[in-house]
């Protein structure tokens, strides 16, 4: 009993003093603690952006949250089935009575955990086709300009353009970028896009080839280059790249999807470009090379000349035929030219002995005759022609008037069809302009009986009115007037203005149950109340 008594004399908490209580003990006494356990639950993101998961282990499970923006800015990204160490505050959620842990930062746990990781996005990679070797290019065998995606500040860089100089310079474009650490990834997957982004001919010239380089680390310093953003942005990459993270033995995802990996930032600067010593070496072989094929050549075709000269025979003797023949036809020619002026001599007389004057007179009247003969016969023809047209245009003419006429009368008849298929359609309007309007009159008329039907003013016209304040609302029930409020009633046939009593008995000032002092109306309309105060209304029901 006195345990009891000593329970009942003890203060009482309300759910939510005793939950806010909870909230501060767990976070003042747990306020900065580093989880490991495995993530369970994981669906993503929530429409919100948060992440709601759990974290467990053999034994135990714990609510965990990630806030949007902290999750924005994790370099690692929860995973379901992922052994990790979060790091975060512990609170509790009053709604559901449970305590939680809010992330802030989390990790993998060891480097078991981050293998795993690997694994399995190298092969989702894989499965999308992003390590293919038919995406490969093939690297330009002296590109001109060289895009290098790294840190300013570090040896890879000196190391690159050290080499590029021993071998053969270049045009280097360097791309500085964070090559560890929150946002690195980004930072490398943006470099990459804006290289290819570059326009062809623009003021910053578009690199012909692209070396994302970083120096050796461990498996942590070097996650950058396996984050999916980075793998995605150099399998699209349209500018062959060289992937050159690390020292030989370390083996990223971007190895992968780049067309060229090099085991050294040093050895993919050896890739880029040939030496240009050995470059000159060989080009100057290759002239000598050329020269000498070209002597050997010319000194052939000289032998071919020569043994072609002896061959041939002398001037002299290929003259000597044609020369014979030359002499033989000058020989004949005076001959030749008498004889071709005496043929066109006879040929000449024998044209001349034809034309006479008789001859001449016997031509002309002949042509004379002809001339005659053709001129009556023309003028027959134009005759007989002119007879012929006449006849024609008598016949078309005829048909003309026939056919004029006959058209004329299937106008009329077209027009007398089309003015009996007016009138039967405005005929048929004015039916039907009738009926629509007989309708539409019966709707007017069955609206405005609905409208009388459901209008207050029916309700007023049965012995009620309608109760507004001076601000001309409606008045529901008498608590709602004060002494001496001036009030507007309005009946069937009119309104009229009056003033509340000052001295109302408890008893009036207003009833016990409003809903029964004010009728029910329908949606929309203004409620009325009893026109005699102290005369308890009857209950009219719905109106519908």
């Amino acid at each position: 009993m006195p345990l009891a008594e000593n329970l009942i004399n003890s203060p009482e908490f309300t759910v939510s003093e005793l939950s806010s209580a909870l909230k501060r003990t767990v976070e003042d006494a747990y306020g900065h603690v580093r989880v490991r356990g495995e993530i369970s639950g994981f669906r993503g993101p929530h429409s919100s952006g948060h992440c709601y998961f759990a974290l467990k282990d053999e034994s135990a499970k714990i609510e965990a949250v990630i806030w949007k923006g902290v999750h924005s800015r994790m370099r690692f990204k929860p995973q379901e089935g992922l052994e990790v160490i979060a790091t975060g505050k512990l609170t509790t959620y009053p709604g559901s009575s449970k305590y939680q842990i809010v992330i802030e930062a989390i990790e993998p746990a060891g480097i078991g955990a981050l293998m795993a990781l690997m694994e399995e996005r190298k092969r989702k990679l894989a499965a999308e086709g992003l390590f293919d070797e038919a995406r490969k290019q093939l690297l330009p065998w002296l590109p001109e300009v060289i895009g290098v995606v790294t840190s300013p500040t570090g040896a890879v860089i000196r190391d690159i353009l050290h080499r590029l100089e021993d071998r053969f310079p270049r045009r280097v474009l360097v791309w500085p970028v964070k090559v560890q650490g929150e946002g690195s990834a980004e930072q490398i997957a943006a470099a990459i896009r804006g290289f290819n982004a570059l326009p062809q001919g623009g003021r910053i010239p578009r690199p012909d080839l692209l070396i994302v380089a970083r120096g050796g680390g461990s498996l942590e310093d070097l996650w950058s280059f396996n984050e999916e953003v980075v793998v995605r942005a150099a399998a699209d990459s349209m500018i062959p790249l060289i992937s050159a993270v690390g020292h030989e033995t370390d083996i990223t995802l971007i190895d992968f999807a780049a067309d060229k990996r090099a085991p050294t930032p040093t050895a993919a600067a050896e890739m880029a470009v040939p030496v240009r010593s050995e470059l000159f070496v060989e080009v100057a072989g290759l002239a000598r090379r050329t020269m000498i094929c070209w002597q050997r050549s010319q000194e052939g075709r000289r032998n071919e000349l020569r043994a072609a000269v002896r061959a041939l025979p002398g001037a002299s003797e290929l003259l000597a035929i044609p020369r014979q023949r030359l002499d033989g036809a000058a020989a004949a020619l005076p001959r030749g030219l008498q004889a071709n002026t005496n043929a066109h001599h006879r040929r000449f007389s024998q044209a001349s002995a034809g034309l006479t004057l008789r001859v001449l007179r016997g031509q002309v009247a002949q042509a004379r005759q002809r001339l005659t003969v053709s001129g009556e016969r023309i003028t027959l023809s134009t005759r007989t022609l002119l007879r012929r047209r006449r006849d024609r245009f008598a016949g078309l003419e005829i048909r003309l008037k026939a056919s004029k006429l006959s058209n004329a009368q299937s106008q009329r008849n077209a027009i007398a069809r089309d003015r009996e298929r007016t009138q039967r359609l405005t005929e048929r309007a004015r039916r039907a302009l009738v009926t629509t309007m007989q309708r539409l009159e019966a709707r007017v008329a069955s609206s405005g009986q609905l409208l009388s039907a459901l209008s207050y003013r029916g309700v007023l016209a049965r012995g009620f009115a309608l109760v507004r304040d001076a601000h001309g609302h409606a008045v529901h029930a008498a608590a709602a007037v004060g002494p001496n409020a001036h009030l507007s009633i309005e009946f069937a046939d009119g309104r009229i203005g009056a003033t509340a009593d000052a001295d109302r008995s408890p008893a009036l000032s207003g009833p016990t149950n409003p809903s029964k002092a004010t009728s029910k109306a329908a949606p929309g309309e203004p409620k009325t109340v009893a026109a005699k105060r102290g005369v308890k209304p009857i209950d009219q029901g719905n109106l519908f």
